[in-house]
């Protein structure tokens, strides 16, 4: 049981940052799936929490917004 509350958290602070970056850089959900590979749909489920998303597309979706894939999942409040 403690595993589900684990990854619901992690899933959640993954969709939390992502947005958080996107919307920093002036991207849309369109342009991120675009420079990703990755559909405009997808990117929309990814940060509703809605999707157990793959290391590869998370790195994926790191490298469209020239970050580190560990910035998406830190709980450091710094979203430089």
């Amino acid at each position: 049981m403690r595993a589900n509350n684990t990854t619901s958290k992690s899933r959640k602070l993954f969709s939390e940052k992502l947005k958080i970056f996107r919307k920093k850089r002036n991207v849309s959900q369109e342009e991120l799936a675009h420079l990703s590979g990755l559909h405009r749909t997808y990117i929309g489920s990814v940060e509703r929490g809605e999707r157990n998303i793959s290391i590869d597309n998370m790195e994926r979706l790191a490298n469209a917004l020239n970050i580190k894939i560990t910035d998406l999942l830190s709980n450091d409040d710094s979203t430089s």
